[in-house]
């Protein structure tokens, strides 16, 4: 297992930050890392905010269902799908482009989200601990006015990075499914009762399939945070309708 495999495999979200500072230069590298990623056409159909505003921060957690960890972070990108940009480059051009579609849309997001992956990579490189905050997707109105999001920019997904603490070292990190439970040959696979239960043999503890898959349906499928983050991803949506 080389240094990068070895890397990705023991990479984890990291939510608790030590006090010392990311440089400048760090930063940097982050950044520069980012847009090194592989994009549709060459096009980075993406824009990142570099939060500096303490402010900012602090309005980002709580809109971000209450998560305080994210003002106490030592560098906050939200990596925003973009196509708004390549209108302007095109009529700059003396062009008439039509309005951006939901093919559009989806190629921005898959150029975006990469690009956040090189980020990520590149502070797990520097011994920087990140987490992926995906409720910026949340409460569309309040996340527009505050980031000043124009019409076709939508925030795909938030990065917070800073360094880890001994104890988020040492945490555990999830075990992910098998190989054979994620992997299809060639065609789409629905798996069967027996097969569901196998997966999560390991992961149920004491408790029975149905008893814990119960709970983490009303936490995660069920919750309010992804019935907000629905109605506010079909805010965002209508724009490429």
């Amino acid at each position: 297992m080389n240094e990068i495999i070895k890397a990705l495999h023991e990479r984890k979200s990291v939510r608790v930050f030590t006090d010392q500072e990311i440089t400048e230069k760090e930063k940097e590298n982050i950044l520069r890392a980012a847009l090194q990623a592989p994009s549709a056409g060459c096009q980075l159909l993406y824009t990142i905010l570099h939060i500096t505003d303490q402010e900012k921060k602090e309005k980002l957690a709580e809109l971000c269902d209450h998560q305080g960890f994210v003002a106490k972070a030592g560098l906050v990108l939200v990596f925003c799908a973009d196509c708004r940009k390549w209108l302007s480059f095109y009529r700059e051009a003396g062009l008439t482009p039509r309005d951006p579609g939901p093919g559009d849309l989806l190629l921005a997001v898959e150029d975006t989200l990469i690009a956040a992956q090189n980020a990520v990579t590149a502070a797990e490189s520097m011994g920087i601990g990140s987490c992926y905050i995906g409720d910026v997707m949340e409460n569309a109105e309040d996340m527009k006015a505050l980031l000043g999001l124009p019409r076709y920019v939508y925030p795909a997904c938030m990065v917070i990075f800073g360094y880890p603490t001994e104890q988020q070292k040492q945490r555990k990190k999830p075990e992910r499914f098998r190989l054979s439970d994620m992997v299809c040959e060639n065609v789409y696979q629905d798996k069967s009762g027996e097969e569901i239960r196998e997966m999560f043999a390991e992961r149920t503890g004491s408790k029975r399939y149905e008893e814990w898959m119960e709970a983490f349906w009303k936490r995660k499928y069920e919750s309010d945070f992804s019935k907000e983050m629905s109605r506010s991803a079909k805010i965002y949506l209508k724009e490429f309708l």
